[in-house]
């Protein structure tokens, strides 16, 4: 499922980029985004309805060009901010898998995301946003989807575990534990393989 399946920016989407010295909070992004800056952002969509650090995409390209603007806030060493999703990608601090991938099921997809772009991504959850998982391709996954419970399902070594957990607090702990290279989520609860 792709971002405009959910209907969620039928009309458009609206990124915003721009440097901290620091990372940042969804509190503070919602403050500073309408006065983001970066130069180099209309350089490299010109394509796009870019005005200073906003860049305003059209429904029919939000998956392909949010992608490449969440890579370009990497490699330029900004803060990305999406406020349809009220998500934060900071620079740091990353989780311990050189090139994993954040999906989620509204269509999201991030490289290299920071931990407190995982935690928050997996609040939003919903009938919209059906999954969130992070995925290094050919290695291992962890995913997790809302069922009542939260269904959560780890692959490594070929060996797929699920299990149920009843809290938000917990899966975020999970995904936190996995990302920082952390196996002893796999103690604390009952999995089935």
């Amino acid at each position: 499922m792709s971002f405009r399946d959910t209907g969620v920016g039928a009309m458009g989407f609206e990124l915003a980029v721009w440097r901290e010295s620091e990372p940042i909070g969804r509190a503070l992004a919602r403050e500073r985004y309408r006065r983001a800056e970066a130069p180099l952002l209309k350089e490299r969509f010109p394509d796009e309805d870019v005005s200073g650090g906003l860049i305003r995409i059209g429904a029919d390209r939000v998956d392909e060009v949010s992608n490449a603007v969440f890579a370009f806030a990497r490699d330029e060493g900004l803060v990305c901010y999406d406020p349809q999703r009220d998500l934060v990608h900071n620079r740091e601090p990353l989780g311990a898998y050189p090139g994993i991938q954040l999906h989620t099921g509204d269509g999201m997809v991030v490289t290299d995301p920071d931990l407190g772009l995982v935690h928050d991504a997996l609040g939003t959850m919903s009938a919209q946003n059906p999954f969130v998982a992070l995925v290094l391709y050919g290695r291992h996954f962890m995913q997790v989807s809302p069922d009542g419970a939260f269904e959560l399902e780890f692959k490594e070594s070929g060996v797929i575990r699920a299990t149920r957990i009843d809290e938000l607090n917990e899966v975020r702990a999970c995904f936190l534990a996995y990302a920082s290279g952390d196996r002893s989520f796999l103690e604390h609860f009952q999995w089935s393989s």
